[in-house]
């Protein structure tokens, strides 16, 4: 890591250079170019030679697409057949742009494409005019990124060292790019542990997906693992990312690893799916939380509601302010199905454990997951652990091929006291997982027991049932000065006296009103006011007798306006019923219960509601299901309070310590 810092710092120091010409929140779009370039160029250092002599003999070949060709030649994925290095390319002051344009527009397709997502083109004359081009490459010249000298993890963490603070420089959300290493081989540890017999088996491929690759940490950490697993197996990365920056690292990384490229695709996962068609065995993600999805609002309902369960949104959509659950809905259709089945780990804050009631979007993606017997495990993560923030994290494994003795059951790991204290902290990362944390909680996973930190329970203990419980209406009714005066504040009564049309008709329609909204105030004047009726039968016999005695035609809605201002709750009153006699129900007084799948509604209904409300029901056509995990309760351990000797000895501490700064301050 010493060498990686020094690397970073290094090429972190050249931003200097762009002081004055450039925005702070601009340089990133000089020096992460660059710093690609120079990996590549060293990368190809050792080869660079043979191509170059090679170039005479295949113009004398008749090839149409000569990249496979000199890629063979070069040993690599990729190459550049320019005359130019970082080095040569110095030779003359003067043509370094021309030189730089040169030596870009030499590389193999594949590599091009990468420098075009960063846009480089256009600052190379604007650096050239600024007599800024020729010292900038110069001194990226001075650093050796050779694989031999920097390994690709480490380049992985130069590159997004220079992110976040190319991020913090631009108010940017670092976070959105990488994901902490350590986080990354936890998540890998936890993918792999129950896979180990199939991956060591000589030759296997497996292939690995994350839908918001950013730089590729996660590919590149999988990769690695199974690398050391198992030399003779094979892991196949495929990723998706919005960013053009990262997208670009992403793919020069693995063009410079010998991955296959052009499986990084650009662009939105959601509606513009680059994988459409693949299904992996593998994926891991780390999405950016709680970031809103209205810019592909409209192509994402439209496949919920086309597509249902035939495409990726079926089980329901979470609010718009928060897309995280979407993509654990993406990754799972892209999930393979058969005797291995296929095993997620994905990055979530803590809102998807229990945002949304029953019925609402998340709710019924939760109830899909768990119903269908997919999710394994969430692990909390410790607070502070990633760069831009500071919440608490949580990992869900899902799966949809669990072993046997995971059937039927989810393990709750808590994992937050799992870190030490980083020497010096990284934007909001103060916090770190050791190798030896990383073990401990791989092996609290992998043992499947309960105990301390790990607790197991059966699907269905986090499922709900959410009951509606309604309670009769009870109303009085009387035509007192207070009750008339709220029927003129009633919308639909103050209506009465307005028009749309204009002119003499408007003003007709008008006066009619005013004269209807008269003849009703003086008609429930009429009813003695003294009289409180409790029932409501009663009440409206005589409403409608009094309105037809003073001949006003008062449609049905307004009936209804005028009944509900003449009202009031009241306990002692006869129960209002409807047309069936049955008890109608005051929407004031509803209430909910949410009753545990594991318990029958009626006998939770019998022992924990009744005894409160005798007159209350189930309304069971409103029941809904809803799943929540509530990790803090399952983990809640009790403090107790302090006692008043040990707050006053604290305070008195306080109190001396205060006057001894006084005491300082004052000579």
């Amino acid at each position: 890591m010493v060498n990686t810092t020094e690397n970073a710092n290094f090429i972190w120091s050249i931003a200097d250079l762009l002081r004055g010409d450039y925005k702070q929140a601009d340089y990133g779009k000089v020096i992460l170019p660059l710093t690609v370039l120079r990996r590549l160029d060293c990368v190809l250092e050792p080869t660079k030679q043979k191509v170059l002599d090679f170039l005479p003999r295949i113009e004398s070949m008749n090839i149409q697409n000569v990249d496979p060709v000199l890629n063979d030649v070069a040993g690599l994925n990729f190459h550049n057949k320019s005359k130019f290095d970082f080095q040569t390319m110095m030779a003359d002051h003067h043509d370094i742009a021309a030189n730089l344009s040169n030596y870009i527009n030499g590389f193999s397709d594949d590599a091009r494409n990468i420098i075009e997502y960063f846009k480089f083109n256009e600052h190379i004359e604007k650096l050239d005019k600024a007599d800024l081009l020729y010292k900038i490459v110069k001194r990226f010249a001075e650093i050796d990124l050779h694989p031999d000298k920097v390994s690709n993890i480490e380049m992985g963490y130069i590159f997004e060292e220079l992110i976040r603070k190319f991020s913090e420089l631009s108010n940017e959300t670092a976070g959105h790019h990488f994901t902490p290493r350590e986080v990354i081989r936890l998540m890998v540890n936890l993918l792999f542990v129950n896979d180990r017999d199939v991956l060591t088996k000589k030759g296997i491929v497996k292939t690995l997906y994350d839908p918001a690759c950013g730089t590729g940490g996660m590919l590149s950490i999988a990769e690695e693992y199974l690398q050391e697993l198992n030399p003779d197996a094979r892991l196949e990365v495929f990723g998706q990312e919005l960013n053009d920056e990262s997208y670009a690292i992403c793919k020069s990384d693995m063009l410079i690893k010998g991955q296959t490229a052009s499986n990084i695709k650009f662009g939105n996962s959601f509606n513009a799916d680059g994988l459409e068609v693949e299904k992996f065995d593998y994926m891991l993600s780390n999405p950016p939380f709680g970031v809103e999805w209205k810019k592909v609002e409209e192509f994402i309902k439209n496949e919920h509601e086309s597509r249902g369960h035939d495409g990726r949104f079926g089980a329901g959509l979470p609010r718009i302010s928060d897309g995280s659950f979407l993509f654990l809905q993406h990754m799972i259709s892209k999930m393979k199905h058969g005797s291995d089945g296929s095993r997620i780990g994905i990055v979530f804050n803590g809102s998807p454990l229990f945002t949304g009631s029953a019925g609402s979007g998340e709710s019924e993606i939760r109830r899909w997951i768990i119903e269908n017997d997919m999710l394994e495990a969430i692990i909390a993560m410790p607070d502070q652990l990633f760069y831009n923030t500071g919440i608490n994290t949580y990992v869900w494994m899902v799966t949809n091929h669990k072993e046997d003795e995971r059937k039927g059951k989810i393990q709750l790991i808590n994992a937050v006291g799992f870190y030490k204290k980083m020497k010096k902290s990284l934007g909001n990362k103060r916090n770190e997982m050791s190798n030896d944390d990383i073990a401990t909680i791989t092996n609290i996973y992998g043992d499947l027991k309960e105990g301390e930190y790990s607790k197991i329970f059966d699907n269905d203990y986090f499922g709900y049932s959410r009951i509606t419980v309604e309670r009769p209406l009870k109303l009085n009714f009387q035509t007192s000065i207070e009750r008339i005066e709220g029927l003129k504040e009633e919308k639909a009564f103050i209506n009465l006296a307005s028009s749309k049309k204009k002119g003499d008709a408007g003003e007709m329609e008008i006066k009619a009103g005013q004269k209807m909204q008269a003849a009703i105030i003086d008609m429930l004047s009429s009813i003695d006011s003294d009289a409180v009726y409790k029932i409501r039968d009663e009440f409206t016999s005589i409403l409608k007798k009094e309105i037809k005695k003073a001949g006003i035609d008062i449609k049905p809605a307004l009936f209804k306006v005028i009944l509900k201002a003449l009202s009031e709750q009241d306990e002692t009153a006869d129960i209002c019923t409807d047309k069936k006699g049955e008890p109608e129900s005051d929407t004031g007084l509803r209430d909910y219960e949410n009753v545990p799948l594991t318990e029958d509604i009626n006998t939770y209904f019998e022992r924990e509601v009744v005894p409160h409300v005798p007159d209350a029901w189930i309304d069971e056509t409103k029941t809904k299901v809803g799943y929540e995990i509530n990790f803090t309760k399952e983990f809640y351990e009790y403090q107790p309070l302090r006692s008043l000797s040990e707050i006053r000895a604290d305070i008195m501490a306080l109190e001396e310590e205060l006057e001894g700064s006084l005491r300082e301050i004052l000579g």
